[in-house]
């Protein structure tokens, strides 16, 4: 006792000897931050550098004035606060911060002001940005430290409260251990847990090890150190910033910047020139033709057609032969072409449209404001039609300003006058438009070819060319996917040398990224960028880092993506949705596909994104990757690798910390599978990561990098698993110490999500705000009540016997948006309900509250001390077997802005009253006991208790039988979506045409549901499903409809998008010619044993005539009653161009070969079926004479045909498949000679065995004819 007592006393002395010569030594050290002296300002006047340009000082400005407020948003943290005004910094720190703040506001000031090009001052900014990022990581990494405090209890990073003995006491403790540690082992930091081992290790290995318990060392005096060092030289370049941008703001002050109006766009003319041919838009350019002086338009006074699409895609060029073509220039007398440009000045553009309308009067008074030059245009105007053309509209101040744009041509008596606007913004496009805009996309590549010769050739083009040239000709332009601006600019490259060694190198250089003229790809792009809001330049800026056409289908994602990296503030996001706003500014397509919606990137602005963010970001492929191509000040890394490992590859991956700081990485994605070799080379190569942000990994065991265990920067982390997992995986054990992680993306994991075992302390990630992963995953997080940020909890399984699942957990939960709450049954009383706080969670929007479905005992309070609070917007209740809902949702009703309602398994007495429920669109009623009737009487349902109803999904319901709504009644007026599945009893469906704005209905599994109104009974319904059974329905996704044993009637009238009609089996279906004519995108029709399908008209020759003239694609492929066919080909008032068929499958071969109607079908028809005819066994001569009169016929088909021998195809010099299946009476094929020389494939599936020999022999003397059926299976 003795000697531990007098080892005590010695370390204590030891602290005080340590602590004294540390305040001496932080007093001579540390120089106060206010008695830095500002250097002196220059006499000479610098002049301005034209290597800079305006635009991108003012992007330095803005990059260094977000940092800056990064670094004080950290500094202001009221943990870091609080330990930077401690004793260690004092009052050195305010200064500082008051300091920051100064030349914050100076630079916020300089925004969007001229402050020159002073190559100077973009210098500072720039050594400002690294200076600011480098006091980011160094403040995360205290607030790192502070945090393990809170969670360990400890006080390690703690501040230095007061100054009196206790105080320094503290204090003098930790110099003394950090000093004394390198010569005692008692006084050592906590070791640092080397290379982390695999993410997936097995279990025992796993239980053999607990790194997860080892806590990162925290070095005060270091970290004091690091933070005076990095604000001290922070401040020092922030006084020099200040200095001089108070000089230039001082002599710019008169000149303000907007966006708008420093972006200078070219002046555009309607004259097009001569050499400029429109490629590629003949049938678009003919449809707007046809539109603008046909019927489409003719009706409405004025019409505005917006034309859209990203820079260089040929919007003006197509504008101005649309201007020029003759049946334009003949349709409106009046024609009028104004470039606007940035600068929508109402006055200007009024002006300029006044100046090109030739006038009427003889007034000699010159207009001068709004309303006479408004006078001025209705006066000329007059009873006149005309066409306006806006070209190179960027902006529209407001939706008044249009207004006034559009008065003087809205009071015309002639209907008709049209205005085009071009536009590279679809925001722009949607405000204008008066009808869908027209959308134009890069050239297919065929006539992107002819183009890009014309651009390099000219009239002077070769006929033949040397193949190798036109071979790197074509690589070339598959780069510039589609672009005529992109064909001009190469082209004008290519044909400065047009030679094999001077066109490969231009490829594989891809020079035509530098070119700079303001006519070139990437500066013409480029404007659109500069043209954007600072927040949006850092999101597009990004977007560098992924894959060309990578598909963002989770918005929530990759807006989280921003934060993580600090684009976005996770504390003051606003609903905005910025990749809406990039859609709206032209920088991302919006599309869907099976898997829903997503926005992708053109490929040209997927390459400007690449070219204005290389400097910082860089997407390296491990088929081109070059490490001498990568600069030095790269901080977002990526890559895309293949499969397989690729020695160049690992040699050049292995370059690069050579060449860039790995160490300060913030990014580092990895796209695509890949093999354990390629991992390896990977995680060797990134050895020292320590300051990322962001990290997506593959799915490899040795994928994560060495020093994973030490990134306390993370916020963002992606993890695949293995493709080769075991039964049980397990996810990084030192996963928990990353305390600044807010996302966790395992949306990879689906399937395996039951087999993942968990970090033991995974409820000490008390930042994290999203875990991407399945309901089972979030239902086996142990303690998530830790989680104080946590936004989404979407299963949670109250689980009284397991400590850390007690419903209690979520009542410190208060961030939460979304939560599902399971197994409610085991819940007892109100008052346990109540620990869960749910109505105190002022920011939850979903709420899912689920009991099982065992017989148990429920106490009716339960349900009332859950309830949510009054923003709630999505409800779900499910298995409740109570009698009576709980208060909140059925009689006093707190939740009244509630959006969407599931109720499932109760037999309440009475449903909510839904007319207390305004805001009510989507609704889901299953399985709920003793429901007969759906509508008004039924739980309180009144006439409008759906007012605002959009989806409503009614299933499983064994005792409905009647939904009811009159055919004037509003309740069910406004529904988009209705869903009707498996109720057996329900009969009645009467509300249905008063459902005008439908455009999904799916019923499945009613079988007495059968009268309805004729369907679909809308043009707006596009997604409808009616099935009764197996093969016995109508499907319809609006282009193709499908009807197997229909009993119902069809609207044709209402299906004027369809592109394909199969109706079999359904006599009751009846089509008309007028129906017909209404189908204006009808290609293919297929009518199946429908006897009432035609009527007597269709054999009108005439009308077929007219029908063809109006559409002459109308019947590109149709398959009908062969008799049909005989009687309209025969008549000898059509022309032989009247059949437009190209393919054709009947059952009736005798009603088809005749030689009329084999001349009429000789010019288009290139495949031909006979299917199933079990009359014919033997083509006659002249039958055989009609066949071979279709010169054109490139397959001809007989399928399960009762022939007995097959004709001569003497005349088919198109045949190129000549396929008999299953016509086993025929035995012997045409005589060799008698078959063309065209024919590549014969097939004899199915058929004799003569037949099969005679096949063989064919072969033999054909060696290049492929026979198939030959042999057996």
């Amino acid at each position: 006792m003795e000697s531990h007592n007098l080892l005590r006393a010695s370390l204590d002395a030891s602290s005080w000897i340590f602590y004294c010569f540390y305040i001496v030594y932080m007093y001579w050290s540390f120089p106060r931050f206010a008695d830095i002296k500002r250097p002196t300002k220059s006499s000479t006047d610098r002049k301005p550098s034209t290597l800079l340009s305006a635009m991108e000082m003012k992007m330095a400005v803005n990059a260094a004035n977000w940092l800056v407020g990064k670094v004080l948003s950290k500094l202001s943290d009221g943990l870091v606060s609080t330990y930077m005004a401690s004793s260690e910094l004092g009052s050195n720190f305010l200064n500082a911060k008051n300091q920051l703040m100064y030349t914050q506001g100076l630079l916020s000031a300089s925004v969007g002001r001229d402050v020159g090009d002073d190559p100077g001052l973009r210098g500072l900014l720039g050594t400002l940005s690294k200076k600011a990022d480098e006091a980011e990581d160094v403040l995360d990494e205290l607030h790192y430290f502070m945090i393990q405090d809170e969670i360990d209890g400890t006080k390690e990073a703690a501040a230095e409260v007061g100054g009196g003995i206790k105080g320094h006491s503290v204090h003098g403790r930790h110099v003394a251990r950090c000093t004394l540690g390198n010569y005692l082992p008692c006084f050592s930091s906590p070791r640092t847990l080397g290379d982390e081992p695999p993410a997936f290790s097995d279990a025992a290995a796993t239980s053999e090890l607990h790194s997860e318990h080892i806590k990162l060392p925290f070095n005060r005096v270091a970290m004091s150190k690091k933070i005076k060092s990095v604000i001290e030289e922070m401040n020092s370049i922030c006084l020099l910033v200040s200095d001089l941008l108070k000089v230039k703001t001082a002599n710019h002050s008169s000149i303000a910047l907007s966006r708008h109006v420093t972006i200078e766009r070219p002046p555009t003319g309607s004259i097009v020139p001569q050499d400029r041919k429109l490629y590629g838009r003949n049938d678009i350019f003919e449809q707007t033709v046809n539109a603008l002086t046909g019927g489409t338009y003719h009706d409405k006074t004025l019409s505005v057609l917006p034309f859209v699409g990203p820079g260089g895609i040929g919007k003006t060029t197509f504008t101005q032969h649309l201007y020029n073509d003759e049946r334009i220039k003949g349709h409106f007398p009046v024609r009028v072409w104004v470039c606007v440009s940035t600068n929508f000045d109402v006055i200007r553009l009024t002006r300029e449209i006044l100046g090109c309308i030739p006038g009427t009067n003889t007034s000699t008074i010159e207009p001068t404001n709004l309303d006479q030059l408004q006078t001025a245009i209705a006066e000329r105007l007059d009873s006149r039609r005309f066409l306006i053309v806006l070209d190179d509209m960027w902006t529209c101040k407001s939706a008044r300003d249009w207004e006034n744009l559009l008065a003087p041509f809205t009071t015309g008596g002639t209907k008709g006058s049209m205005i085009l606007v071009t536009t590279r913004l679809p925001s722009v496009a949607q405000m204008v438009k008066t009808t869908d805009p027209i959308e134009l996309h890069g050239l297919e590549p065929d006539d992107f070819f002819a183009l890009f010769e014309s651009c390099i050739f000219g009239h002077n083009k070769p006929r033949l060319y040397d193949d190798d040239l036109v071979n790197v000709a074509r690589d070339i332009a598959k780069k510039l996917k589609g672009s005529p601006l992109a064909a001009n600019t190469v082209g004008r490259l290519l044909k400065k040398n047009i030679s094999w060694e001077y066109w490969m190198g231009i490829l594989e250089k891809n020079e035509w990224q530098s070119a700079k003229n303001d006519d070139d790809i990437l500066p013409s792009l480029e404007i659109s960028y500069n043209y954007l809001h600072f927040h949006l330049q850092k999101c597009f800026f990004y977007c560098a880092l992924f894959p060309e056409d990578y598909k963002f289908y989770d918005l929530e994602k990759i807006t989280n993506f921003w934060i993580a990296v600090g684009i976005v503030d996770s504390s003051c996001r606003n609903d905005k949705n910025y990749l809406d706003e990039l859609v709206d500014n032209g920088f991302l397509i919006k599309n869907s596909d099976r898997n829903g919606e997503y926005y992708v990137m053109h490929d040209l602005l997927h390459e400007l994104s690449r070219n204005v963010s290389s400097q910082e970001c860089v997407n390296i492929s491990s088929l081109s990757f070059r490490v001498n191509d990568i600069p030095q000040s790269i901080r977002h890394l990526s890559i895309t690798v293949e499969d397989k490992y690729d020695e160049s590859f690992g040699r050049e991956i292995c370059k690069l910390r050579s060449v860039i700081d790995i160490g300060n990485l913030r990014t580092l994605m990895v796209f695509g599978p890949h093999d354990a070799e390629t991992g390896d080379i990977l995680r060797d190569a990134f050895e020292g990561i320590k300051s990322l942000r962001v990290l997506f990994i593959p799915s490899l065991p040795g994928s994560l990098p060495k020093s994973f265990s030490n990134l306390i920067h993370l916020q963002y982390l992606t993890i695949m698993p293995p493709s080769d997992a075991g039964h049980c995986l397990y996810l990084p054990r030192t996963l928990p110490r990353f305390y600044h992680l807010k996302f966790l993306d395992l949306d990879g994991w689906f399937g395996w999500e039951c087999n993942v075992i968990l970090p033991k302390n995974i409820s000490r990630l008390m930042n994290l705000r999203h875990i991407y992963s399945s309901k089972e995953f979030h239902s086996r997080i142990p303690k998530v009540g830790k989680m104080k940020w946590l936004q989404e909890l979407r299963e949670f399984d109250v689980k009284k016997e397991s400590v850390g699942f007690e419903l209690s957990q979520l009542g410190e939960l208060t961030e939460l948006g979304q939560l599902g709450i399971c197994n409610l049954e085991t819940v007892a009383s109100k008052q346990e309900a109540n620990d869960a706080k749910l109505k105190d969670k002022r920011n939850l929007k979903e709420l899912e509250l689920v009991w099982g479905r065992g017989e148990h005992t429920i106490d009716g309070d339960v349900l009332e001390g859950l309830q949510p609070p009054p923003n709630l917007s999505k409800l779900s209740i499910i298995n409740y077997a109570f009698a009576t809902g709980p208060c909140w949702l059925c009689s006093d009703i707190s939740i009244k802005r509630l959006e969407s309602l599931h109720l499932e398994g109760i037999s309440w007495d009475t449903l909510p009253s839904f007319e207390q429920l305004p805001h009510l669109t989507n609704l889901k009623l299953k399985n709920i006991a003793g429901m007969r009737v759906f509508g008004p009487g039924f739980g309180g349902l009144t006439e409008r208790s759906f007012m605002h109803l959009k989806t409503v999904h009614i299933g499983n319901m064994p005792e409905l039988e009647e939904w009811v709504g009159g055919p004037n009644s509003p309740l069910f007026s406004r529904l988009e979506s209705i869903r009707c599945l498996y109720c057996p009893l329900l009969s009645s469906f009467s509300f249905l045409e008063c459902c005008t704005n439908l455009c999904r209905l799916h019923i499945v599994g009613c079988p007495e549901l059968s009268q309805f109104a004729p369907l679909p009974h809308t043009s707006t319904l596009t997604d409808c499903s009616v099935n009764k059974g197996l093969y016995t329905g109508l499907t319809y996704n609006g282009k193709c409809l499908t009807a197997v044993r229909y009993e119902g009637a069809l609207a044709f009238q209402n299906l004027d998008r369809v592109e394909v009609i199969q109706i079999y089996r359904s006599p009751h279906v009846s089509l008309s010619v007028s129906d017909l004519q209404k189908m204006k995108s009808l290609r293919q029709l297929d009518a199946r044993s429908c006897s009432s399908m035609f009527s007597a008209e269709w054999f009108n020759p005439v009308v077929l005539e007219e029908l063809a003239a109006h559409d002459k694609y109308l019947e590109k492929n149709i398959s009908v009653a062969a008799g049909l066919i005989p009687e309209v080909a025969m008549s000898k008032s059509l022309h032989p161009g009247s059949f437009q068929l190209e393919e054709m499958e009947v059952e009736n071969i005798s009603a088809v070969l005749i030689a009329p109607i084999c001349r009429r079908l000789a010019a288009t028809l290139h495949t031909l079926k006979f299917c199933n005819d079990d009359v014919t066994e033997t083509i006659t001569g002249e039958q055989e004479q009609a066949l071979n009169l279709l010169t054109s016929l490139q397959s001809l088909r007989f399928t399960g045909c009762k022939l007995r021998s097959l004709p001569r195809l003497y005349g088919l010099s198109s045949l190129r498949e000549f396929w008999i299946s299953y016509c086993d009476g025929i035995q012997s094929l045409p005589p060799k000679e008698d078959l063309p020389a065209s024919l590549l494939v014969l097939d004899v599936m199915g058929c004799s065995r003569e037949i099969k020999e005679q096949a063989k022999n064919l072969k033999k003397a054909k060696p290049c004819l492929i026979v198939k059926g030959i042999w057996p299976r």
